[in-house]
């Protein structure tokens, strides 16, 4: 798909340096870029999910070990 994306000048700086010290172009850059984001998000909101999940699973222990 398509998509235009305004980019500030400094950040297009950094993202052509990058591209020129790889050999690749900035395009792939940001697809790189946008996987690896879309991964981390993805793993974080696993994380929150499994600590929620945890805490709702233990927070009697959890108040016991408060009052202890």
């Amino acid at each position: 798909m398509a998509m235009t994306v305004r980019i500030p000048e400094e950040l297009d700086a950094k993202l052509e340096a990058i591209a020129r010290s790889r050999h690749i172009s900035k395009h792939a850059v940001l697809i790189e870029a946008a996987e690896r984001f879309a991964s981390t998000e993805a793993k974080t909101a696993r994380v929150l999910t499994l600590a929620d999940e945890i805490t709702e699973r233990y927070a009697d222990v959890m108040t016991r070990l408060e009052d202890a």
